[in-house]
């Protein structure tokens, strides 16, 4: 307390240098706050999920136009027309020709088919299928002539086979004819050997062994040969004669021979000459086959027609052959048409309802793919370049100048992102000013002053200054969830500068306090200061809370809103008090102004009547109020329960502005909004190209699985229940009745029916079940060599060509929540997992990334509101125990704010309002707020107990002073972003009201609830207040009988029953107490009057009342002051029972007037100073240190008749020590003790008690006595003491012994620490000067 007062004397007393230094930080800051960028995506919100990590490798590693593109539909529709006419058709090729034409928008598309129609793909289709044509008659005559040349192959071999066959006869007639002519010779031999060899026996030997049949006419030959190699003389005519009888004999056989070899040498050369011509016919067949392969190549990898060759195909078309390519593109796959590459491919641009093959329809849509600008300008719209933005624009003002009957709607995130921007601004646009123009008129109302008006909103102006410098330099963007970071400053800021200039407004129409202006302004900010620490304390805590979220922007609020909060308390803690004190006391003391006013609701009136409830209900039925407060919230904490959660772009996208809004003069008009409806649109009717959950299907650790056979089973058995329309609820249906899903298997299989190549591997490595199987790597090498592109979509290959992943790309249906989808996809990896061999599955893409972070904000949430509360309750118990000794009033301040969040969570549930990233927020908003409001009031209730005389006095000007600060600062919130529900902005709406409630939640809390809760705990839980000093024991003579302490002995705490011996008195009648109750007692009266007996006197004695018998008890801080009774007493207004207070000896004529109890005007006797008795004040220490006891003697001496001894006892808590001889009466309204006596004879009293100096108490503070004594004789003081000072154990040695330069010096040092006030140092120098050593 002690540094606190300091700090505010220096605040006050160096006012200028504070200002400077302000104003030096604040230029400083201020230079950060240009920096400060704004992010609208909700990319920002990831965190370190497996699920984000999967989505960022799929990004990374798969290389698909939804990864690297951002995306835009234009719906095309038409009520009453056909989207599908001709006519229809062309002008969606010339709508696209206007964005080619422009540059910007063209800069902005990918390369490759940007735009993707209807339109397109039926005039490509036409295209190409004339060339399709032409290439299939080609092949045709390819095919033919391939078959004529395997025919004539076929007949060329079976000659060649048949001249083989001859010439093995013809090789084995030469053996045989051979082997005869061997015999024939050997016969020949025998008969040149045997002069007597018969020739004719030896050629008969020669012919039954020979394989060739011989005849007489070569029999004459052999013979002739016999004859004449007998007669030959010489070695020639032998050879002659054996050449005769072999080769003669058999001349003719040799002879068919040679003729028939040289036959068969002629076939041989004619087949020959027929293979040479097959041969050359085949290498032309295959030169052709060749040729037509790439042509075929050609065509499929054939540029895409160009807009003019599109537009120009389909002017060519007649209605029948429109109608047919139609039928084919928007046909099923796998029927008419299913052979054509173009099969079923518009099917998906359709609407939902279309019926595919039809040639008639209402709605179509067109894709345009532009190029990513950034890593986060993806398809899901995280977070869209200016240069997207731009292209979108321009592409929705051409749809807006399309001339038709129909409909071009753009869609997206482009798009959105510039409404939900424009969103924001036209709503500052409109509710800014209306905030601005509301805020001042209730700063008006509360302030009454055009000077604090202007200092608390530049304060507020400054706090956010600082803040947004603060961001600006920590590189901290300004994103959705930073809206409620102005809000919460602002709050704070006018809850600051109320409570502050509320005070200072107090103190100085305080008589008990300084009423200049520096002198109250330390003074109010030394009584407010402790409670603005504490507020600012607890709510730093509330929102560093958020630290612990997985979410980055979350934790920046929390830290953000921390400085913010901190800054608050230095700007209007420091800053605009000292700018407040400069301006005051020049307007005062240069120009004469009186700057005194009156603070906000402590007048009396209306406010005060209302702000009066709390209290009164306080009064009547704490317990009551207790308990509905409790009941409301456990309904709220149901309710709580049942709160959604929700995370997406379409929570900031705005509806359109009522019409209202077109009529407001410029520049509050509002822009045109199509982004929800549109998105409505196309949410009902087509596949949203953004909305795509994916499964990531990665490798094991030994780098296996992605083409494991088993892998593949898995993922084939989740494409069927997909594709069944039964298992899984949240894929989208098109038109076709299927899922349009993506993997490996459907790649696969389309590339195998466009590529024949393919096919034939395809087939090959099919299993039974349709599934690849066989050489499952070399069919991805294949297929990464025939459409890498196509292959890289679903399938990552690292560059050393190993498989490491794959991934199931699956359409999902808006209509369905982001938790089913979450659930489904989540099934699918779960399955794919535990059927595929050695791979890790996970569910990822936007709706499950999305979905995840949802359930962290919940998470947020719940663990921020928790670590808040538990921490806060932790911090206030130990500040209030260390401060002011009971820990469960920390417990009893923010029971308020915790029954506030469960109201407010409950509101949320009863008008269906989500948490988002913006309301997810309302929890720490509702603690930081409402804790503010609640330790204003406890503070200032526990200030106000050392105050005022009764609680009940503390807790009325609590509420009409703090109560009204709390008022004005709600009051002016309130309005301030209550206006916001005008705004355009969805989340700002729903903040506005949301935070509305939260402030006028928060206020009814702590001025309707929290007064019970204070009062309950102070009977139960806090310091002991007595209503009298007096025990409620009574003593043998019955005295102390009929006192009643506090709220004891009645729940009306305007009754203080005074003692009187008349034990008769009944209920019914009016006893002298009845008559001054709560009134200053014991007014001497005639026994007719009075209620007493004539043995009222007897009662009195020289015995002394036991000490234990009497206590002030607690500090009496809340002891009241005088009652209604007691004004009835004066002015003769009758009481609560209807009888006057007058007595009945007195007329109303006789009524005396104000006058001091038992004077002599009081007893209506002559007044003799001479009898005046002689009264002393004795002290145990006139100079007593905070802290400590200090024991009081009043000794009356020669006191005779009726006698009256009042006494404001000083300090805190006390206790009667000795009271002699026993009274006739006693009792204690505040801190201000009666007691009477009446004597028949002089007789000396004693009052002895004892009480402590307040250890909130600076040294040099005086604490005054005002004791009178009353009788017949007159009033009269009592000599003594005055009052007490008090005094440290330093100064106490210093001021009793002499003043030397030790003194001096160390009395320096303590001052330069803070232990020694600048007067009691000055009183050394004065005492030194004086030449007191």
């Amino acid at each position: 307390m002690k540094a606190l007062r300091r700090l505010t004397d220096g605040i006050t007393s160096y006012s200028k240098v504070i200002i400077a230094v302000m104003l030096v930080m604040t230029v400083i800051l201020g230079a950060g706050a240009g920096s400060v960028s704004s992010e609208s995506g909700l990319s920002q919100f990831e965190s370190d999920t497996p699920e984000a990590a999967a989505q960022t490798y799929i990004g990374e590693n798969f290389t698909s136009g939804e990864q690297e593109t951002q995306t835009t539909q234009v719906i095309v529709r038409s009520e009453d027309g056909n989207v599908l006419s001709k006519e229809s058709l062309l002008r969606s090729l010339e709508f696209q020709g206007t964005l080619r034409d422009d540059d910007e928008i063209n800069a902005t598309l990918i390369d490759e088919r940007p735009i993707v129609g209807v339109s397109n793909i039926v005039a490509i289709a036409s295209i190409q299928g004339e060339r399709i044509a032409e290439l299939e008659a080609q092949g045709a005559q390819l095919q033919a002539r391939q078959q004529q040349l395997e025919e004539d192959q076929a007949e060329l071999e079976a000659a060649f086979e048949r001249l083989q066959t001859d010439r093995t006869e013809l090789q084995q007639r030469s053996d045989s004819l051979n082997a005869t002519a061997a015999q024939l010779e050997a016969a020949l031999g025998e008969v040149r050997r045997n002069p007597n060899a018969s020739i004719r026996t030896e050629w008969e030997g020669v012919e039954p062994n020979g394989s060739v049949t011989l005849n007489e006419t070569q029999y004459a030959v052999f013979e002739q040969a016999g004859e004449d190699i007998r007669n030959a003389t010489n070695q020639s005519a032998v050879q002659q004669a054996y050449r005769l009888g072999t080769v003669g004999v058999l001349e003719s056989q040799y002879s068919a021979l040679d003729d028939e070899g040289e036959a068969l040498q002629q076939r041989a050369a004619e087949l020959q000459e027929r293979r040479d011509s097959l041969e050359e016919r085949g290498a032309a067949l295959e030169a052709d086959f060749a040729a037509f392969q790439e042509q075929q190549a050609a065509l499929q990898n054939a540029p895409t027609p160009t807009l003019a060759e599109q537009r120009a195909q389909l002017e060519s078309l007649n209605e029948s052959e429109l109608d047919s390519v139609l039928g084919t593109v928007l046909g099923n796959s796998g029927g008419e048409g299913g052979n054509s590459p173009f099969a079923g491919q518009a099917v998906r641009l359709m609407e939902k309802g279309y019926t595919p093959g039809s040639t008639e329809a209402s709605a179509r849509t067109m894709v345009i793919q532009q190029a990513a600008q950034s890593s986060s300008d993806v398809a899901g719209g995280a977070g869209v370049s200016d240069a997207t933005i731009d292209a979108q624009l321009k592409m929705q003002e051409y749809a807006q100048d399309v001339d038709s009957g129909e409909d071009y709607l753009v869609f997206g995130f482009g798009i959105i992102s510039n409404e939900i921007n424009q969103s924001m601004e036209d709503s500052l646009a409109i509710v800014g000013p209306l905030a601005i123009l509301f805020v001042f008129i209730t700063l008006t109302i509360a302030y009454r002053d055009a000077l604090d008006i202007v200092l608390g909103l530049f304060g507020i102006g400054v706090v956010l200054t600082w803040t947004f410098g603060f961001m600006g330099y920590r590189g901290i963007s300004f994103n959705q969830i930073m809206i409620a970071v102005p809000v919460l400053l602002i709050g704070l800021s006018i809850d600051y500068a109320i409570h502050i200039f509320m005070r200072q407004r107090e103190e100085r129409l305080d008589d008990d306090t300084p009423s200049d202006v520096r002198g109250s302004m330390s003074y109010a900010l030394a009584g407010v200061g402790i409670a603005l620490i504490w507020v600012t304390a607890t709510t730093v805590i509330g929102f560093l809370s958020n630290l612990t979220s997985p979410l980055a922007p979350i934790q920046e609020f929390g830290v953000v809103s921390s400085v913010g909060i901190v800054a608050a308390l230095v700007v209007f803690g420091a800053f605009i008090p000292a700018l407040k004190v400069e301006f005051d006391g020049f307007f005062e003391n240069r120009l004469g102004w009186d700057r005194k006013k009156r603070a906000f609701g402590t007048g009396g009136g209306r406010f005060s009547q209302a702000l009066g409830v709390g209290s009164t209900l306080a009064k009547r039925a704490p317990v009551a109020v207790i308990l509905v407060a409790l009941l409301l919230s456990v309904g709220g904490a149901a309710g709580a329960t049942q709160v959604d959660t929700s995370f997406q772009n379409e929570d900031f996208i705005a509806d359109e502005p009522p019409s209202w809004m077109y009529d407001l003069p410029e520049p509050f008009v509002p822009g045109q909004y199509t982004a929800k409806s549109n998105l409505d649109y196309v949410n009902d009717n087509f596949q949203r190209e953004d909305s795509q959950a994916q499964v990531l299907i990665k490798a094991g650790g030994d780098g296996t699985g992605i083409d494991d056979p088993a892998t593949l089973q898995a993922l084939h058995e989740q494409q069927e229940l997909l594709s069944d329309g039964s298992t899984y609820q949240t894929p989208f249906v098109g038109a076709t009745g299927e899922v349009a899903y993506r993997s490996p298997l459907t790649v696969m299989e389309t590339v195998a029916a466009q590529n024949a190549s393919f096919n034939e591997s395809y087939r090959a490595s099919l299993g039974s079940n349709g599934v690849p199987e066989e050489n499952v790597t070399a069919l991805y090498d294949r297929l990464f060599e025939v459409a890498p592109q196509q292959a890289a979509d679903v399938i990552y290959r690292t560059e050393s060509g190993d498989y490491a992943a794959m991934r199931l790309v699956v359409p999902t249906d808006a209509s369905t929540t982001t938790t089913e989808q979450t659930e489904e996809m989540r099934a699918i990896a779960t399955a794919i997992e535990d059927g595929g061999n050695s791979v890790s599955v996970i569910a990822t893409g936007s709706p499950v990334v999305n979905e995840v972070v949802q359930n962290q904000l919940l998470d947020t949430v719940i663990q921020s509101l928790v670590i808040t509360l538990v921490a806060v309750f932790a911090f206030l118990m130990i500040a209030y125990r260390v401060t002011e000794g009971s820990a469960t009033l920390g417990i009893v301040t923010l029971l308020p704010v915790a029954l506030s969040v469960t109201w407010i969570l409950g509101t949320m549930y009863l008008i269906g309002m989500p948490f988002n990233v913006l309301t997810g927020m309302i929890t720490s908003l509702t603690v930081g707020l409402g804790v503010a409001y609640s330790i204003h009031v406890s503070e200032r209730f526990n200030l106000e107990l050392g105050r005022r005389d009764t609680k009940w006095e503390a807790m009325d000007t609590t509420i009409t002073g703090t109560g009204g600060a709390l008022l004005g600062s709600a009051a002016t919130t309130v309005g301030g972003f209550g206006v916001l529900s005008f705004a355009i902005f969805p989340a700002l709406q729903q903040f506005g009201v949301i935070t509305a409630l939260t402030i006028i939640y928060a206020f009814l809390a702590s001025v309707l609830v929290l007064p019970s809760l204070l009062i309950v705990w102070q009977r139960y839980l806090g310091p002991e207040e007595t209503e009298s000093m007096f025990d409620d024991d009574t003593d043998d003579d019955g005295v102390g009988d009929a006192v009643a302490t506090a709220n004891g002995g009645t729940d009306d705490p305007t009754t203080v029953e005074s003692e009187t011996s008349d034990p008769a008195t009944t209920p019914g009648e009016t006893s002298e107490a009845d008559a001054t109750a709560g009134a200053e007692p014991a007014t001497a009266q005639s026994d007719a009057t009075s209620g007493t007996s004539s043995d009222a006197a007897g009662s009195a004695s020289a015995e002394a009342v036991p000490s234990n018998d009497l206590d002030l008890g607690g500090d009496g801080s809340d002891l009241h002051d005088a009652t209604e009774a007691e004004t009835a007493t004066a002015t003769g207004e009758t009481t609560d029972d209807g009888e006057s207070a007058v007595t009945d000896a007195e007329s109303p004529d006789e009524a005396p007037d104000t006058a001091a109890v038992g004077s002599a005007a009081a007893a209506g006797v002559a007044v003799d100073d001479d009898d005046t008795p002689t009264a002393t004040r004795t002290v145990s220490d006139q100079r007593p240190e905070p802290g400590t006891d200090f024991q009081v003697t009043l000794a009356v001496e020669d006191a005779q008749g009726r006698v009256v001894l009042s006494e404001t006892v000083p300090g805190s808590g006390g206790r009667v020590t000795t009271l002699s001889p026993t009274p006739t009466s006693y009792s204690m309204v505040g801190r201000r003790l009666y007691v009477a006596w009446e004597f028949d004879e002089p007789t000396e009293l004693t009052l002895t008690y004892e009480a402590t100096v307040p250890a909130g108490a600076t040294a040099g503070e005086e604490l005054p006595f005002d004791a009178t004594l009353s009788s017949a004789a007159g009033e009269t003081g009592f000599d003594g003491p005055a009052a007490l000072t008090v005094t440290t154990p330093f100064l106490r040695e210093a001021l009793d012994g002499p003043v030397t330069r030790e003194t001096l010096d160390r009395a320096s040092d303590l001052a330069s620490d803070g232990e020694l006030t600048t007067d009691e140092l000055e009183s050394l120098y004065d005492r030194w000067l004086d030449g007191e050593e």
